[in-house]
């Protein structure tokens, strides 16, 4: 049956690289890919991903588990975002470099003309990586934390007359999709998209998130009335041209707002409101790893390939040319 099989336990020495040419310069071909990422994932010794026995022999093309009731072949991506694709890992890699290195991201439509894949596989591509990019562990945010809410969908101003939506002004969410987003000061941001921003919705996402007893900086908006019971309640009136008082402010919040709608408008151009969160996910993730180099940005990418993002449920409900094929890549 073989050899059971024990991986190098030498950290693979992997050059700094700093662009996505030094990137094609070591992952040189599909078996650099896939040792790369067999390393990456079970260290010193290959794991079953169906049971979990560490009785792994190696085959010619891949694995083998040695357990009895398991006997499951297998590969080094079975059980991540690259299970069952026709795309090479090498293009894979390129693209999580791309979409974690891109400060604006990148479209479907950019990045099938960059790697040489169809705008619907690319579009494919980008959707399972930012899905991979969810902070699936909840962060507790503390000391002081800044929350304020956007609203994504346009401007009823700039459009055509026949597709002007009535009493769309302000919080109305008939057009607009809203997103709560809660900062703390000099460190994480962690967003919401939720169906509205009354108190139901945005405080037991903040009360999740916060840390009681933290100082936490809102406008005045009444969704956030009675935070005072749990938090020093810092409240900004905006309505009254107040937007800094001493220390307190939103300023940092709404910079990621800035950030993230320079994104939307340069690169993409529209989000459905159904893979809205998936965005936001990737923007989180960037945002958050911003000190990082591109190197390990890679590499802690990498290891967040577990679990799959089937194409039916990607699409279900939903018309797929259309998802497929907006403008900038949706």
């Amino acid at each position: 049956m073989g050899q059971e099989v024990y991986l190098d336990t030498q950290r693979i020495n992997m050059n700094n690289f700093r662009n996505l040419i030094q990137l094609f310069d070591y992952f040189k071909d599909e078996e650099t890919c896939r040792t790369h990422l067999e390393k990456h994932r079970w260290g010193d010794n290959v794991a079953c991903p169906h049971c979990g026995s560490l009785k792994v022999y190696r085959t010619n093309r891949g694995f083998k588990c040695g357990e009895k009731l398991c006997l499951k072949k297998f590969s080094a991506t079975v059980g991540t975002i690259f299970e069952n694709s026709k795309v090479p890992l090498r293009t894979w890699y390129a693209a999580m470099y791309l979409i974690a290195s891109h400060k604006k991201g990148i479209s479907s439509l950019q990045l099938h003309r960059d790697l040489g894949v169809t705008q619907k596989t690319a579009w494919f591509l980008l959707h399972r990586i930012r899905e991979s990019l969810r902070q699936k562990t909840p962060v507790l945010l503390e000391d002081v934390v800044e929350v304020d809410e956007t609203f994504i969908g346009g401007k009823n101003k700039n459009r055509h007359a026949h597709k002007k939506v009535p009493e769309s002004q302000g919080r109305s969410t008939k057009d607009k999709t809203p997103v709560v987003g809660i900062k703390q000061r000099g460190g994480m941001i962690t967003t919401i998209v939720g169906k509205d921003t009354k108190a139901s919705t945005l405080q037991p996402f903040i009360k999740s998130v916060v840390k009681p007893g933290s100082i936490v900086i809102t406008d005045e908006w009444g969704g956030y009335n009675g935070l005072n019971k749990e938090y020093s309640h810092v409240v900004i009136k905006h309505n009254e041209g107040e937007y800094v008082r001493g220390a307190f402010h939103t300023n940092e919040v709404e910079g990621v707002w800035s950030l993230f709608k320079r994104g939307y408008i340069g690169t993409y151009h529209y989000m459905s409101p159904k893979h809205m969160p998936r965005y936001f996910d990737e923007f989180n993730y960037r945002f958050n790893s911003r000190d990082i180099p591109d190197a390990d940005r890679f590499e802690i990418t990498l290891g967040r390939v577990a679990g799959r993002l089937k194409y039916k449920d990607l699409i279900a409900n939903n018309n797929e040319t259309k998802e497929s094929n907006e403008a900038a890549g949706d």
